[in-house]
C-alpha cells in the first residue's frame, strides 16, 4: 500500500479575495479566523461554513492552528466533487490524477512533458470539459476550482497516484529540477527510507535559497515522515515549520512546530499571534542558548543568537516594557553581541539617555541599502520613525518589502507595511497609507500574524481619527485594545489610545481627549508606551491648554523639547516650539509660532503644519491681527482638504467666519456639488470611503463590502452617509452615474 500525500498544503499564490457573503455565525469568528478559514477553503463559502462548524473552541477562537485534511475540512463538499470525478471514464480520472499530482502541494510543471514521455492520449480529457470540471491549455491543465484537484487526487487508487508521482519524477530530469524530482519520489515511497530522507534535506535546503519556502516545506515535512531516525523527525519538523511561516502559511507552522521542542521558533509564533511577553522570554532564552554554543559554527555562518536578539527586541519594543528593553539591551552586552539599534536606541531612550538613544538610532537608521535582510532593513525603518525622519522610514520599509517579496518571505510584507504606512501617512500621502494598511491588515490575517493585524487595526484607527471617519475610528480602536491588553501588546494599544484622543481634541471634547492622553504616560505590558507617548504629547499640550490643567503638560513638554533638541529634527523642533506657543499664550506666543513654522518649513510633515497654521490662525484673530489670521487660516484649510481631515477643516472654517473670512469659499459649510472629475473623487473622499464607493457602484451590498473592509455593515452604512454627503448626491443610482462619468 502506498503511503498517500496529504494533499492539505495547496500552493497559496494569492489569497482569495472575500466577495462572497459570509454566512452569519453566532458568535461570529474573529477576523484573522475568518479569512483563514475562507483561504482554507479556497474561497467557498459554503465549504467554509462547514469548517467552521466542525472546529474546535480553541480553533474558533485562534488559539488552535486550523485542520489540515481535506477530508476533515469540507467533507460534503468534497464528497459531491468525488462524485462528480467518478462519473468519468477511467482513462479521463488517470490523466486529471496525473495533472493533479503535479500541481500540489507544490507545482512541478512536468504534465505535458509526462503525457508525451508515456505517449498518453489526450482524448479523454474531452469527457472533463464536457462535464465542465477542467479545461486544456497549452499550459497544460485547469481544473474548475480546487476541490475538483483534490477530488482527482483523492478518488485515485494508491497504486495509481504512486505511479504518477514516480512518472512525473521521470521527467523531472533539467538543471535546477532536483528538488521538484525528490518531491514525486518521496511521494512515491512505500514507506521509511533513510536514504531517501538524507537526499529530501539538501534538496529542501536547494529550494530555501531561491525563496521557494513552500516547496523546502513540503520536502523537509517529506523527509521528516521518512526518516527511521526518532531524533532527527522533530529537527526535520521544525525546519518545515519554517518553511510554512516564511511562506505565509501560519496554521501549518504551528501544527509542525507543535510537533517539536524548538521554543525560539515557538517565541517567534508567539510574537506574532500570541502573548508578547511570553514571546520576548522565549526569544531571549533561545539568543541566550545559541550563543553558548556559538563556537560550534562553520566559519562565516552566521549566528542565530543575533536574530533571535532582533526578534526579542521586536517583542519588547511591542510590549512597550522599560523593564524587558533594559533586561534585552544586559544580556546582549554580556553575550558580546552588539544588538540591533533600536533595542539599544529605546532602552536608551527609556532611560532619559537621550543623546546615546540618538546615536544608536542614527546608527540603525543607517543600514537601508538596497537589498539586505528584510528584517534589518524594517529595523532601520522603524529607527528611523523614531528619529523622525519618516523619508528615510519609507525608503527603509519599502526596501524590506522588496527584499522580502524577492526572497519568497511572504511573512515578512505585511510587517513592513505596518511601518510604511506611518511613513507615507507624514509625509503627505494619506490615502496610500491607509489603502497600503488595509492590504497589509488582510496580509497579516491571511499568514497567521494576528499581533501584526492588531496594530494595523490601531493604525487605522489613528487614519480615520485624523480624515474624520468618527465610527470607524472607534470600531478600530475598540478592535485593537480588546485584542492587544490581553495579550501585553502595549504599542497598539497606546496608539488606539492616541487615535481615540485625537478624535476628541478634533471634535472640541478637550477634557477626555486630555484624560486619554495623560493616561498614556503609563508604562508596562498592554498600557502605555514611550513612542506613542511621544506622538501624543504636543496633542496633549494643546487639550491641557483648552482645559486650563497645563501642570502635567508643562513636564511632558520640556521631556519632549529634551528629545527633540537632541535629534534635531525640524519637525520635532517645530511641534516643540507650537507647545512652547499654546503654553505662552497671549502676544508672546507669536515669535513661537514662526519658528515652528519656519522649521516646519524644512521638515516633512504636512498635516502638522496645518495643525500649527491653524492654531496660530486662531491665535492672531484673539490678538484682533485679521489679515495674517486670515492668511494662516486659508492655508490651514487648503492642507486639511487636501489629507481629507474635515473635522479639522471644520474648526479651520469656524475660525474664519469669526473673522468674516469665507468670502470666496461660499459653501463650505455646505454639502458640495457632486464632482466631475476623478481628482476631485480622490481628493473628496477618503481612501476607505472611495473603495466602498466603488465597491457600492459595482452592486456589492453593505454586508458584502463589510466582509471584504473587514468591517461592520453599520461602520459601512456611515461611510455611504458619507460618501453622498461629500459628493452631495443621494443615492446609489446618483453614484453609479457619477463614478461612470469619471471612471474612477
Amino acid at each position: 500500500m502506498v503511503t498517500s500525500v496529504n494533499p492539505s498544503p495547496l500552493p497559496r499564490t494569492s489569497t482569495p479575495q472575500v466577495t462572497h457573503a459570509w454566512p452569519r455565525l453566532d458568535p461570529p469568528l474573529p477576523e484573522g479566523v475568518r479569512i483563514r478559514v475562507l483561504r482554507a477553503a479556497h474561497g467557498d463559502p459554503r465549504a467554509a461554513l462547514e469548517l467552521a462548524s466542525v472546529l474546535s473552541a480553541r480553533q474558533l477562537t485562534g488559539l488552535d492552528p486550523l485542520p489540515a485534511d481535506p477530508a476533515s475540512l469540507a467533507p460534503a463538499t468534497l464528497r459531491t466533487h468525488r462524485r462528480e470525478i467518478r462519473a468519468l471514464p477511467d482513462d479521463t480520472r488517470l490523466l486529471l490524477l496525473l495533472a493533479a499530482a503535479d500541481q500540489y502541494p507544490v507545482a512541478t510543471h512536468a504534465f505535458l512533458r509526462a503525457v508525451a514521455a508515456a505517449r498518453l492520449d489526450t482524448r479523454p480529457l474531452d469527457a472533463a470539459e464536457t462535464a465542465q470540471l477542467a479545461h486544456t491549455t497549452p499550459g497544460g491543465i485547469v481544473f474548475r476550482d480546487p476541490w475538483t484537484r483534490i477530488a482527482a487526487y483523492e478518488t485515485a487508487s494508491a497504486t495509481d497516484r504512486r505511479e504518477a508521482h514516480q512518472l512525473l519524477a521521470r521527467v523531472l530530469s533539467g538543471a535546477g529540477e532536483a528538488p521538484r524530482r525528490l518531491w514525486h519520489r518521496g511521494a512515491a515511497a512505500l514507506g521509511p527510507s533513510r536514504r531517501l530522507a538524507a537526499q529530501l534535506k539538501p534538496a529542501a535546503a536547494q529550494a530555501r535559497r531561491v525563496g521557494e519556502h513552500a516547496l523546502a516545506c513540503a520536502l523537509a515535512e517529506r523527509a521528516a515522515a521518512l526518516t527511521p531516525d526518532p531524533h532527527e523527525r522533530p529537527r526535520l519538523l521544525a525546519r518545515a515549520a519554517a518553511d510554512a511561516w516564511q511562506s505565509g502559511d501560519g496554521d501549518r507552522a504551528r501544527r509542525l512546530i507543535a510537533a517539536t521542542d524548538n521554543d525560539a521558533l515557538g517565541g517567534l509564533l508567539a510574537l506574532r499571534a500570541g502573548n508578547a511577553g511570553d514571546a520576548f522570554d522565549a526569544l531571549l532564552a533561545a539568543a541566550v542558548r545559541h550563543a553558548a554554543a556559538a563556537h560550534a559554527l562553520p566559519p562565516g555562518a552566521p549566528d542565530p543568537a543575533v536574530h533571535l536578539l532582533a526578534r526579542a527586541t521586536e517583542a519588547a519594543v511591542y510590549t512597550g516594557d522599560l523593564r524587558r528593553c533594559r533586561e534585552a539591551a544586559a544580556v546582549a552586552d554580556r553575550l558580546g553581541i552588539v544588538p540591533p539599534g533600536t533595542l539599544g536606541g529605546l532602552a536608551a531612550a527609556f532611560e532619559g539617555r537621550y543623546a546615546d538613544a540618538r546615536d544608536l538610532l542614527q546608527a540603525a537608521a543607517g543600514r537601508c541599502g538596497p537589498g539586505g535582510d528584510p528584517t534589518l532593513l524594517i529595523h532601520s525603518g522603524i529607527a528611523a520613525l523614531l528619529l523622525g525622519d519618516h523619508t528615510g522610514a519609507a525608503t527603509a520599509t519599502a526596501r524590506a518589502a522588496a527584499s522580502a517579496r524577492t526572497r519568497g518571505e511572504t511573512v515578512t510584507v505585511p510587517q513592513a507595511m505596518e511601518f510604511r504606512a506611518y511613513a507615507e501617512f507624514w509625509t503627505g500621502r494619506p490615502r496610500a497609507a491607509e489603502a497600503g494598511a488595509l492590504e497589509a491588515l488582510r496580509q497579516a490575517y491571511t499568514t497567521g500574524q494576528d499581533n501584526g493585524a492588531c496594530h494595523l487595526q490601531a493604525a487605522l484607527a489613528m487614519f480615520a481619527a485624523l480624515t474624520g471617519d468618527a465610527e470607524v475610528c472607534r470600531d478600530r480602536a475598540e478592535a485593537a485594545r480588546s485584542y492587544a491588553l490581553p495579550r501585553g501588546l502595549g504599542l497598539p494599544a497606546a496608539l488606539a489610545l492616541f487615535a481615540l484622543a485625537f478624535l476628541d481634541l478634533s471634535t472640541g471634547r478637550f477634557a477626555a481627549s486630555a484624560a486619554r492622553l495623560r493616561a498614556l504616560a503609563a508604562f508596562g505590558p498592554g498600557h502605555g508606551h514611550r513612542a506613542i507617548r511621544h506622538l501624543a504629547t504636543p496633542h496633549y499640550v494643546e487639550a491641557a491648554v483648552r482645559t486650563g490643567d497645563t501642570r502635567v503638560a508643562r513636564a511632558a513638554h520640556a521631556d519632549y523639547d529634551h528629545w527633540a533638541r537632541t535629534i534635531r529634527n525640524p519637525d520635532e523642533l517645530a511641534l516643540s516650539a507650537r507647545c512652547r506657543a499654546l503654553l505662552a499664550g497671549g502676544p508672546e506666543a507669536v515669535d513661537h509660532y514662526r519658528t515652528a513654522l519656519d522649521l516646519h518649513a524644512r521638515g516633512t510633515r504636512d498635516f502638522e503644519r496645518a495643525r500649527t497654521e491653524l492654531l496660530f490662525g486662531g491665535a492672531l484673530r484673539r490678538l484682533r491681527r485679521r489679515a495674517e489670521a486670515r492668511d494662516r487660516l486659508h492655508s490651514a484649510l487648503a492642507a486639511f482638504e487636501h489629507f481629507g481631515a474635515p473635522q479639522c477643516a471644520t474648526q479651520a472654517r469656524a475660525e474664519l467666519r469669526v473673522l468674516g473670512g469665507l468670502g470666496g469659499l461660499g459653501g463650505l459649510g455646505e454639502p458640495s456639488a457632486p464632482a466631475r472629475g476623478a481628482d476631485d473623487l480622490t481628493a473628496r473622499l477618503t481612501a476607505q470611503q472611495l473603495m466602498v464607493a466603488r465597491m457600492a457602484a459595482e452592486g456589492a451590498t453593505n454586508r458584502e463590502i463589510a466582509a471584504r473592509l473587514l468591517l461592520s455593515p453599520r461602520t459601512i452604512d456611515h461611510h455611504l452617509r458619507g460618501v453622498f454627503a461629500r459628493l452631495g448626491i443621494r443615492s446609489r443610482i446618483e453614484l453609479v452615474r457619477l463614478l461612470g462619468e469619471t471612471d474612477v
